[in-house]
């Protein structure tokens, strides 16, 4: 039976705000499955980022429970947090984040680095990557020598080095042009289906929202699931 990768119960965020309380959103229960593509629309402020950065384990929920293979995430230790997403989650932002003085190559091996894995040993994993996302002939091109779908393709490849079992994606196309981002997409839609991993994006574009095997929208502070 294919079990929830990702299963979000009753989810609330809240923040101080001056004398009150801001509810960003309470009661979001939802799943993502292995080998599933999950969208999430909504007007910004929704919560769609917040949404994201707390199933990546990037902040803390006010209230509910998220689980990751079972797994609940509130009973996780620091250390198996750090684990969680440095080798469960693959992470792709509108800003790039790349380090402008490295290669592609090291950029995508980077994390791998920081575990302490030996370059040698990594870097065919690397170009292997840079291949996969069209970027095989930049490999040795500073990362701020490359133009900015390339170099959201290099952030990309640096995502999925690690085989992650969930991508998080957040608005990844909101700094390109139309046609970069087309391409961009396309390859992460192929994601979920050659690699199993879930892949859950937040967007603003409606086509490619569409183009995900579910459409969840924030609005109001709740979720809820369109057809």
């Amino acid at each position: 039976m294919n079990e929830p990768l990702i299963q979000v119960n009753d989810l609330a965020k809240r923040y101080p705000s001056g004398a009150g309380v801001l509810t960003v959103f309470e009661g979001l229960s939802f799943t993502a499955k292995a080998g599933e593509s999950v969208a999430l629309v909504g007007e910004s402020g929704a919560g769609k980022s917040t949404l994201l950065h707390l199933i990546g384990a990037l902040d803390k929920p006010s209230s509910g429970t998220i689980f990751f293979d079972g797994a609940d995430l509130e009973s996780k230790t620091e250390a198996q947090l750090d684990a969680y997403r440095n080798r469960e989650i693959g992470y792709v932002w509108q800003s790039y984040h790349l380090l402008p003085e490295f290669t592609a190559l090291e950029n995508v091996i980077m994390p791998l680095l920081i575990a302490g894995a030996d370059r040698k040993k990594v870097e065919p994993a690397g170009r292997s990557w840079l291949e996969r996302v069209g970027l095989g002939a930049r490999t040795t091109h500073q990362a701020g020598e490359l133009s900015g779908g390339e170099q959201q393709r290099v952030a990309l490849a640096r995502a999925l080095v690690r085989k992650p079992r969930l991508l998080l994606a957040d608005e990844p196309t909101g700094n390109l042009d139309e046609g970069t981002s087309d391409a961009i997409m396309e390859q992460i839609f192929a994601l979920p289906g050659e690699e199993g991993l879930a892949c859950i994006v937040a967007t603003h574009n409606l086509t490619f929202a569409r183009r995900c095997d579910r459409v969840l929208r924030i609005e109001r502070g709740a979720i809820r699931e369109e057809g």
